[in-house]
Formats: C-alpha cells, structure tokens, sequence
C-alpha cells in the first residue's frame, strides 16, 4: 500500500536545502584556504554529505513521495538537479524510472552491464551517462558567476567542484554500486540488496538509500521510511 507523502518530508527537504546553501554560500565566499586543514576537510565532508542529501531529496521527488502536488514535486526536483550539476530533471526521472524497470540488466542505465563487478569502470559509465557538455557549460556559468560575485577562484575547486564530485562517487558507490553489483545473490528479480550497516551509518553514508532493496520493492516511500519497511524505526 502506497503511502501518502507527510509533512515530515518537506521539513527534512528542506533542512537539508537550508544547510547546503549556508554552508556552499560560507565555503565559497569566506572560508580562506590558509585556515587550519581540519577545517577546510571538514567543510569539504560536510558539503558532499548535504549535496548527497540534496539529490535523494530530488530522488524523492522523482517518485513523487515529497509532495502531495505534482507539480511541487517537478518544481523542487527541477531546481534541485539544476543546482547540483546542472541536470535535467525530467530526463533524470525518465532514466531512473527505466532503472526501476529493468534494473541489473543491459536495459538498465545505471547498470554496467559488460562489467558488473569492477568499481571505476562502472564509476566512469555511470558518470558519463548523466554528465556531458550541457552540464559542462552550465557549471562554467555557474563559476564565472561565483567569480564575478568575488569567490576566490581557488575555492570554487575546492570548496565546490571537489564536494560535488565527491558526492556523485559517494551515491555511486552507496547506493549504486554496493547495491547492485554481482557480488552474491539477489534475494530477488529486483536485482538489488541492502546494505547491513547500522541506522546512524546508513543515513551518514546515503541517507537510507542503501536499504536498495526496499526502495525497489516500495519504490514511492521517501528515504526517510525506508529503515522501517526492513522492520526497524524510522527515524532521521
């Protein structure tokens, strides 16, 4: 049974939004690069845990499980994949339906099917299945505009490009890679398995996205429940 999207969602979407923006905003415009490294590794993490956060919160809309209106849903997901490295979002949305569809199979875009074991060649097609030269020229705008804003051009690469290229390999490897690789057998058609790590884990590494084989199963639940339909609590 489907369940109805709740309040709680937007909440959650939109603390995460707040703490991406506050600290992409702080991290480009006044961390200084000769600070201590603690610091600037610590932004860095923190920056790629929230743009993962940012693209489940799209995930979700995807399947519209944020909002009750579908329309609110195509808007905030629209936004959000613009923002995060200028992706399409109803091409987005068309690719993972056809994930959902077919998945671990050659008709699976996010599957690799010619190597389903090995990391980085796995890494490098999905990568570039998502990511050409429109994302290009609008993350170059997006930088010429930081730039003119007065970013130092040096914390635009590293305390922007790096985060959200690290977040790509951290929802990758979480929530793709570990989920649907041929590693043992799949408890089903879905072709996907959960990861076993504890709830504080799976919300550090993926924000619940690695209960894969639930979301497959309960495709429309909002990552926030997913712990639940594997009997725990569901919880943030």
């Amino acid at each position: 049974m489907r369940n109805k999207p709740s309040n709680r969602g937007p909440f959650l979407a939109a603390l995460i939004i707040s703490g991406w923006l506050a600290v992409h905003l702080y991290s480009l415009f006044w961390h200084s690069l000769s600070a201590p490294f603690w610091q600037t590794l610590g932004l860095i993490a923190l920056q790629c845990w929230l743009y993962t956060g940012m693209f489940i919160v799209a995930h979700d809309t995807m399947h519209g499980s944020l909002f009750k209106n579908a329309r609110l849903n195509a808007i905030t997901g629209t936004a959000i994949m613009f923002i995060y490295a200028g992706f399409n979002w109803r091409s987005m949305r068309q690719a993972h339906h056809a994930h959902h569809d077919n998945s671990g199979t050659q008709d699976d875009p996010d599957f690799n099917a010619s190597n389903p074991h090995a990391f980085w060649p796995w890494y490098m097609k999905f990568f570039w299945q998502y990511f050409g030269w429109r994302q290009m020229a609008i993350l170059m705008c997006f930088t010429v505009a930081y730039i003119w804003l007065g970013a130092p051009y040096l914390n635009t690469i590293i305390m922007w490009a790096i985060p959200a290229i690290l977040s790509s390999v951290q929802l990758f490897y979480f929530g793709t890679y570990l989920t649907h690789r041929h590693k043992t057998a799949f408890p089903d058609h879905h072709n996907a398995r959960t990861n076993n790590f504890p709830l504080w884990l799976s919300l550090l590494t993926c924000f619940h996205f690695g209960y894969h084989h639930e979301h497959h199963l309960y495709p429309h639940e909002p990552w926030w429940r997913l712990p639940a339909r594997k009997g725990g609590t569901a919880q943030c």
